[in-house]
């Protein structure tokens, strides 16, 4: 049974830590994975694990407007959070879930049924290059992945709302970027859902029922998150590693 848990936190390193503390919580046995919505109350900067920090995020610009840049733990592309971004984590075990083993077949899987759940209510979402889902052929939604030995983690943006002007501001233009893409600059190329929040939720509900909506989160789940929060995702030395 996959637990559903709507929660965001204030902060934005307690959002990452949080996704890393379910995935963590997923490859224990007897866990059934989990299902999380979360949506950050101020704008901040992610990169992938891997990114420069400099080469994908406007640093000078980011710092004078106390906008926070911080790396999370999956894959994927330098993505600005905050109002308006929806977020859906996704952290299952391999046991109970053997579709997701592979990478590719994976993110097929899961954007096949987002995007499955969507055409239900009438939106017809494409899944484009890797880990995307554009609508008319502009980006809705950017996804990533970590993986343990008995895990997945995957989450991804869902975009309601958006400021073009904050999205030039903060976020270089990426220079490794999906063909279908183009040479299209943000502005052009990232669109938003014609749907809000609620309505967002509940065609992810459906694309991953029957969930558990009365699940506990243990204390132990958000000292863990704590604890990640303090150690990683505040750490300078974490976020600018790159």
């Amino acid at each position: 049974m996959i637990r559903l848990l709507d929660r965001s936190m204030a902060e934005p390193a307690e959002n990452l830590a949080l996704d890393e503390a379910l995935l963590e919580s997923a490859g224990q046995p007897g866990c059934g994975g989990w299902l999380r919505f979360w949506e950050s109350p101020v704008s901040f900067v992610t990169l992938g694990v891997s990114q420069v920090a400099a080469q994908e995020a406007h640093l000078t610009h980011c710092s004078e407007d106390g906008v926070a840049v911080l790396r999370r733990c999956s894959a994927g592309g330098c993505v600005l959070q905050g109002q308006g971004s929806l977020n859906y984590a996704l952290a299952l075990p391999f046991e109970l879930f053997p579709v997701l083993r592979g990478l590719q077949a994976s993110y097929t899987h899961i954007l096949g049924k987002v995007g499955n759940a969507f055409a239900a209510c009438g939106i017809n979402l494409a899944h484009q290059g890797i880990c995307d889902l554009a609508l008319d052929g502009r980006k809705v939604s950017g996804n990533a992945q970590r993986r343990t030995k008995d895990a997945l983690l995957h989450h991804g943006t869902l975009l309601y709302r958006m400021d073009h002007d904050a999205l030039e501001r903060y976020l270089r233009e990426p220079a490794e970027r999906p063909a279908y893409r183009g040479d299209r600059g943000h502005r052009d190329f990232v669109t938003v859902l014609p749907c809000d929040p609620n309505e967002i939720k509940a065609a992810i509900i459906v694309a991953f029922a029957p969930l558990d909506a009365g699940a506990i989160v243990e204390p132990a789940l958000m000292a863990r998150t704590q604890t990640l929060a303090t150690e990683k995702y505040r750490d300078p030395q974490w976020n600018f590693r790159r």
